[in-house]
């Protein structure tokens, strides 16, 4: 255990970062999943903001890389169009 108040300190800001980042990469991978399970061609297009839109906010604040997320957004934006 830590004995120094800035150790302890940040145990405290390292737990509260960790569940932050599983919430959002959980919250992430969740859109993508049903994003990609979804087969109707309107409901691509109209997930298709909202899901671009969450993978750039999380890049924006460093929880994923921006070439993840670039690579990310093509890959649904590709889905969206060549779905029937």
């Amino acid at each position: 255990m830590a004995h120094h108040k800035s150790a302890q300190k940040r145990i405290r800001q390292t737990a509260k970062r960790r569940l932050e980042n599983r919430y959002f990469a959980k919250t992430m991978r969740n859109a993508l999943r049903d994003f990609r399970a979804s087969t109707k061609k309107e409901d691509l297009t109209k997930a298709l903001p909202k899901v671009a839109s969450l993978i750039d906010k999380l890049a924006k604040r460093g929880y994923i890389h921006q070439n993840k997320a670039a690579n990310l957004k093509s890959s649904i934006a590709k889905k969206a169009n060549n779905t029937k």
